[in-house]
């Protein structure tokens, strides 16, 4: 993947300098455009969790099943393709007083699932839901939001102060409910949604612990789409089973980790191919609440003593790179990483710099060779892990093979999906391996990971930030971000929250998470490519896995 000015690629397409977007929404579906027939069952194999059937956009736990193919967004925007805007439920956004005001000039023509049309009014709804219950509020947005009034048949947002980042949030991110629906629900953020009602291509038909059923929705807002008839997304709490289904032909897209993918995948049918773009960091996450976790001594032991390279070919057989404690993932953003501050922090793999700065620290070997501080506590943690993922648990076995080395005991805690994240998000965990959703340029991943409005005390979910950092100078360079639509501005800002995570350590990147995308064309083609990017691959992407089943069509 080359070498992409982000930044700019944004402010250009989607007219964030006060410019209007317009671009056709045919662009993100041309090729299922004419006579091409509609029919076929595609499953998906992506291995997760036991299915709770809960639909709710709004439920970190729930918004991969319904974000996109349900509840769509205002405008569609393509993070590995320049970060492209299509418009969406929006025909039209435009930017105006500086960059504090947005307005969209919401769809006609749109009908929800049950026959009603959608208008601006729901828009309007939507996001003054979000303010009224800031559980809801995923992405923080009213942080800088000031006011989402309705306007004929547009929607006016004002903002705090110049907002252009906050664009993919608003546009990209906050999938539209109708109000006629939510209004009546006495509390949205507990609300299940096992029926939603939706703009989206498809409708749930049925759904069970081990299988959610989509149909076609033959009134959708899009003439002729979607191609495919119905999409079948069985549960797994594994990946070899998930892989096996994939292999067989019992399934066509596939979003998991296979570890020989050309004997297990490849060499089962031409018809099997893979992309798996990088496009965010697998980290360890450093719970800041933590005892001994909260000694910037430990953290950076724990980041020279883990050598990532050998992690990401044992534990993800070089599918993913390894990833630098700077937090920019190559080649994807290249253009923003800052050589100079990584290279003179010299975060290499280095056992004996490990062991040097926790012993100026204080900490003495103890029994079993593992480190203690001056009070004789232990450096002994558990880092929480989600089973399914073999790929992690293989990971995790050499992170806490390599630790025991310098001293420091590391328990690894595999999880079921549901348990997992559970923990995750309400911070009961000492030290977690995941990774955040990450956006069109490296802000948005800095941002999940620094920005403590959007973190929450302990034992209340937070939906970003779980390892409750918080500094004000940090967020105060996020929001300053978010006020600049200058590059070089941008780039100085990022390379000083580059320095955040190179010197004050609040988590450890280790792999170059990939979107693992296997997919078959034996039955379907229209699928992304290295070529041909028009959205995320990965199944698990929202609103991404809706751009890309309105593109496939049968063979």
């Amino acid at each position: 993947m080359s070498k992409r000015n982000w930044m700019m690629a944004i402010l250009a397409s989607a007219g964030l300098l006060g410019a209007t977007t317009t671009s056709s929404v045919a662009s993100a579906t041309a090729n299922n455009a004419g006579s091409a027939a509609v029919g076929g069952t595609l499953t998906i194999s992506n291995a997760e969790y036991l299915w709770t059937c809960g639909f709710n956009p709004f439920n970190p736990s729930d918004t991969g099943l319904s974000m996109g193919v349900i509840y769509e967004p205002l405008m569609f925007v393509d993070t590995l393709n320049n970060a492209k805007v299509t418009p969406w439920l929006a025909t039209s956004a435009t930017w105006s007083d500086g960059n504090k005001v947005l307005t969209f000039a919401v769809r006609n023509g749109v009908k929800w699932t049950d026959g009603q049309s959608l208008t601006a009014a729901d828009v309007a709804f939507t996001f003054n839901m979000l303010k009224k219950y800031p559980a809801l509020d995923l992405n923080t947005i009213w942080s800088v939001l000031s006011s989402v009034v309705q306007s004929g048949n547009n929607v006016v947002m004002s903002f705090k102060t110049a907002a252009v980042p906050y664009f993919y949030y608003i546009a990209d991110q906050v999938g539209i409910v109708p109000e006629h629906v939510w209004a009546s629900v006495k509390n949205p953020v507990a609300f299940k949604d096992a029926n939603p009602v939706g703009t989206g291509p498809y409708a749930v038909s049925n759904c069970t612990a081990q299988n959610v059923a989509y149909t076609r929705n033959s009134h959708y807002w899009q003439p002729g789409l979607p191609k495919v008839q119905t999409i079948e997304y069985p549960a797994f709490t594994s990946n070899p089973p998930a892989n096996t289904l994939l292999s067989t032909g019992g399934a066509q897209w596939g979003g998991q980790f296979i570890p020989n993918l050309k004997g297990e995948y490849l060499s089962k049918s031409p018809n099997n191919h893979f992309w798996f773009p990088p496009v965010v960091n697998v980290s360890i996450f450093i719970n800041q609440t933590v005892p001994l976790l909260n000694n910037l001594a430990v953290r950076k032991a724990m980041a020279f003593a883990i050598d990532r390279a050998r992690v990401a070919l044992i534990g993800e057989y070089g599918y993913e790179a390894a990833a630098n404690q700077a937090g920019i993932v190559t080649p994807t953003f290249q253009n923003w990483l800052d050589t100079s501050e990584l290279g003179s922090a010299g975060y290499s793999y280095n056992p004996k710099t490990a062991i040097s700065i926790l012993e100026k620290a204080g900490f003495k070997r103890g029994s079993g060779g593992v480190f203690a501080s001056p009070q004789g506590k232990r450096l002994s943690f558990t880092i929480i892990n989600q089973s399914a993922y073999t790929d992690w648990v293989a990971a995790l076995q050499v992170v806490s093979q390599e630790l025991s080395q310098v001293g420091i005991n590391l328990t690894v805690e595999n999880l079921s999906g549901t348990d997992y994240g559970a923990k995750l998000y309400d911070g009961n965990f000492q030290l977690a391996y995941g990774y955040e959703a990450g956006g069109p340029s490296p802000y948005y991943e800095f941002r999940q990971w620094l920005y403590s409005p959007a973190s929450a005390p302990i034992g209340r979910p937070a939906a970003t930030n779980w390892e409750r950092y918080s500094d004000k100078a940090t967020d105060e360079l996020i929001g300053s971000y978010a006020t600049s639509t200058n590059s070089v501005t941008q780039h100085q800002i990022l390379n000083k929250l580059e320095n955040v995570l190179l010197q004050d350590v609040p988590l450890i990147p280790v792999t170059e998470q990939a979107d693992w995308d296997e997919y078959s064309t034996a039955q379907f083609t229209g699928w992304p490519s290295a070529s041909d990017p028009y959205a995320q691959p990965y199944a698990w992407v929202t609103p991404d896995w809706e751009v890309v089943l309105l593109r496939l069509r049968l063979k």
